[in-house]
């Protein structure tokens, strides 16, 4: 192996020019999937799959019969993915689920904490005591509410790790109090470093939030009509309500739901219960459209809302296309540059070398440019992910996370660098073992 490396490098030397051309050429195809490729996966990927059988999201279809629906024209026959606020509270009295959690996203503003002179606005999330425990939420320190805190409801909040390095450099808050939205809470945990994206728990926001990310806060879900406070997304039909009490009764739907069902029999009896609550309220007039009830697996919620686009798929499909019209054109230069060298081969096949070793001889080569176009490769990458990062960080916060540089970007680069260049440098090692020496050593 090291003889055969040596001719490889006495081969270079001969074509610096076309070696540097197959590097460059591997190394720009090997970037561009990666970077398409990590983006794609952290897109597409599953942030809670040890879950993925047992988790649902809970839609039920509470619009009126008209089959245009403004708020979303292109499934004007779907289901909403949130619930009005009396059908979510209704399902959450359920003892089926193991855990469960209903949620709205609100702004909220915080004050009170030491050394922060102005109200700081935040996002919050109200929801219910579940919540951390069905979605496998770290703390850092402390924990969550009980079912007694959502009764209440208790002034008690959770920080995110983000919000708690702002107000208190990261120490331990637990049992401290801060104004939120004009309210004393006690705060009884802090979050570790918390940001599952897509953000599958809350796809209103397009699967990667329309703020920049994650929750700042999180208080009992019972505050948000206890304040009288306005959800940051939902979605009416029918009369406009007047008064937030309209608010609550009336068809705007909000809430987010979310159940744990550890089994089939389970799920099974849950799907009953909504079916039976759907026929109930079909009879006083509600319902207008068919049955249309479901529980969504966390992957079937991120395929149904939309996580990976369309864009994002072509852009994968036109990466590796370019990869391919790279790799071609190596075959075609290696092929040229074996041949341009038949006569040294001829040499060798006359001292005793046989077909095999001709093309291993070859093949090993093909590896070393290989190994060299991966390792550019990388560093190109690492270039183009960093310039994604610039470009969306800015905008869309959380899309610029996924453009990092990660341990799986450097396999994919190895894997493709080493399967594609090698079996690019098949077809031109075979072509050159085969060839007659007679005939180039008497051209010689």
């Amino acid at each position: 192996m090291r003889y055969y490396l040596r001719l490889a490098l006495k081969s270079y030397a001969r074509t610096p020019g076309l070696v540097a051309l197959m590097v460059s050429a591997i190394a720009l195809g090997i970037a561009t999937c990666i970077v398409t490729l990590t983006v794609y996966h952290g897109m597409s990927g599953n942030p809670i799959w040890w879950k993925n059988n047992v988790l649902y999201a809970v839609t039920m279809d509470s619009w009126d019969s008209n089959p245009n629906d403004p708020f979303d024209p292109e499934h004007p026959r779907r289901a909403p993915i949130q619930l009005t606020y009396r059908d979510a509270t209704y399902l959450y009295q359920s003892d089926i689920p193991k855990r469960k959690a209903i949620m709205a996203m609100m702004a909220a503003m915080l004050s009170g904490a030491p050394g922060e002179a102005a109200p700081i606005p935040m996002f919050t999330r109200a929801t219910t005591g579940g919540f951390f425990s069905m979605f496998d939420v770290p703390f850092e320190y402390g924990g969550g509410w009980d079912a007694a805190a959502d009764r209440g409801p208790e002034p008690v909040i959770v920080l995110s790790h983000r919000m708690n390095q702002r107000l208190f450099a990261g120490a331990d808050s637990v049992g401290r109090t801060i104004l939120w939205n004009g309210r004393r809470f006690r705060i009884v945990g802090v979050l570790k470093n918390w940001d599952p994206l897509p953000r599958f728990y809350d796809m209103t926001g397009g699967g990667f939030g329309v703020w920049s990310g994650p929750e700042d806060a999180y208080v009992p879900f019972e505050w948000a009509p206890t304040l009288e406070s306005m959800p940051t997304n939902s979605s009416c039909w029918g009369p406009s309500p007047n008064t937030y009490e309209q608010f609550l009764t009336s068809n705007c739907v909000w809430t987010e739901m979310w159940v744990e069902l550890p089994s089939a029999a389970a799920r099974d009896r849950f799907q009953s219960y909504m079916d039976g609550y759907w026929a109930a309220q079909r009879k006083v007039g509600r319902f207008q459209r068919p049955l249309d009830n479901h529980l969504w697996k966390v992957s079937q919620w991120l395929k149904l809302n939309g996580a990976v686009t369309n864009d994002s798929r072509i852009l994968l499909r036109v990466s590796f296309a370019f990869l391919a019209v790279c790799l071609i054109n190596t075959v075609g230069i290696l092929l040229a540059k074996f041949l341009k060298a038949a006569s040294i081969t001829g040499v060798r096949r006359a001292l005793g070398a046989n077909r095999g070793q001709i093309f291993l001889q070859h093949l090993v080569e093909v590896a070393a440019i290989s190994l060299t176009g991966g390792a550019l490769g990388l560093a190109f990458g690492a270039i183009g992910l960093s310039a994604v990062r610039a470009i969306y960080g800015g905008m869309t916060g959380p899309y610029g996370a996924l453009a990092h540089f990660d341990p799986l970007g450097v396999l994919w680069a190895l894997v493709l660098a080493a399967i594609s260049t090698l079996a690019a440098g098949l077809y031109p090692a075979w072509v050159v073992g085969r060839l007659p020496p007679a005939l180039y050593l008497k051209s010689r």
